[in-house]
């Protein structure tokens, strides 16, 4: 077997790379209930993040939990070749499938948000577009 990375079982499935936070955010959210974190230090969203939140986020189902009183908002951004460095902000999904058509190699990170205490959290990173024009080999 080979040790390259196209060589892992799973690597030419579209959802291969995907990447969940969720037990990080389980444990951040556990330390602020047991008093050892404090609202300034899990309520810390920048101020264009919670514009972009009530601007073209998408309402989560769940409420925060932090406040418990504000549903959550899920905002996604996309970084890769050609795009700004500080990424795009994704407004419709036809957009993410648009990356996903590309040729290139890109970013989606997908963080939600409380518009209210201003709770934020990175849930998901997966991986989007066709790959480089240029093959590598190796």
């Amino acid at each position: 077997m080979s040790f390259r990375a196209n060589a892992l079982r799973g690597a030419d499935d579209p959802r291969a790379g995907t990447i969940e936070y969720k037990l990080a955010r389980r444990h951040l959210v556990n330390e602020f209930r047991r008093g050892r974190l404090g609202m300034r230090d899990v309520c810390d969203a920048h101020p264009e993040l919670i514009r972009a939140a009530v601007s073209v986020g998408a309402v989560i189902a769940d409420p925060c939990p932090i406040c418990d009183e504000a549903a959550l908002v899920s905002v996604s951004y996309v970084f890769g070749g050609r795009l700004p460095s500080f990424g795009r902000c994704i407004t419709k999904v036809k957009e993410l499938e648009q990356f996903a058509k590309q040729r290139g190699d890109y970013a989606c990170y997908v963080v939600e948000v409380c518009t209210e205490c201003r709770w934020n959290h990175l849930i998901r990173m997966f991986r989007l577009g066709r790959g480089s024009s240029s093959t590598a080999t190796g």
